[in-house]
């Protein structure tokens, strides 16, 4: 479960990244977050990653109150989050295999574990005989999938997607947006943002906008348009 209880984020140059937004994400939902470049998306992640902190109000993320974690408590948390970028942010001189087990390698997890773990999840993502594949020898969706192996390794309760079918053509995005439904469907609560209407509108699901900081939609199904 996410919930944010009037967050606001204002950074040092004055400028309000969100303002006084309040949603709550149940456990197993799939939700898009739609918005102009600018409107605050990415600030919502950072905040939810803790990568950024509020300058007021409270989030939860399965009912801890996220925003006074200390320091050494803040990894915790990001096990319990996977985050799948835009970009990839894959390791390139590493393969496949060695990309997703170094999610569970900085976990301190054990050889045996990451040996037992890391197929299954290769298995999932449909990458089963890329594990030992060089990075650069990778399509841009197959890529995409091992990002979302990694983010999915460590058993986390939610999916954070930062736009990730942006670098995609839509017939590979809509693969990608297969396995991401597929991980939904086995209970995994999903926040994805993104630009792509014609994903968000033949694939509809909760929406929620973003403008100019505030929360301006929340709707089941809702349609989104690329000026909104």
């Amino acid at each position: 479960m996410i919930e944010f209880d009037n967050a606001s984020l204002i950074y040092q140059t004055g400028t309000k990244a969100l303002d006084n937004v309040s949603f709550k994400i149940e456990k197993g939902e799939f939700v898009y977050l739609t918005g102009k470049s600018g409107a605050g998306k990415s600030s919502l992640m950072k905040l939810l990653m803790r990568e950024e902190n509020l300058t007021s109000g409270r989030i939860y993320v399965d009912s801890v109150e996220i925003s006074s974690l200390t320091r050494n408590e803040i990894p915790y948390l990001r096990r319990s989050l996977g985050m799948v970028y835009q970009d990839f942010k894959l390791l390139r001189k590493l393969t496949v295999f060695e990309n997703v087990a170094f999610a569970m390698q900085i976990v301190g997890a054990s050889q045996k574990a990451i040996r037992h773990r890391v197929p299954i999840v290769l298995d999932q993502v449909g990458l089963s005989n890329k594990a030992r594949s060089a990075i650069d020898n990778l399509s841009g969706g197959e890529q995409q999938r091992v990002s979302i192996a990694r983010a999915l390794v460590n058993k986390p309760t939610v999916i954070l997607a930062d736009e990730p079918t942006g670098n995609l053509d839509l017939l590979v995005a809509m693969e990608i947006m297969d396995t991401l439904e597929s991980i939904n469907r086995s209970g995994t609560t999903v926040l994805m943002a993104t630009h792509a209407a014609e994903i968000v509108n033949s694939r509809p699901k909760r929406l929620l906008t973003i403008d100019d900081g505030q929360l301006v939609r929340d709707v089941e199904g809702g349609v989104y348009h690329l000026g909104d």
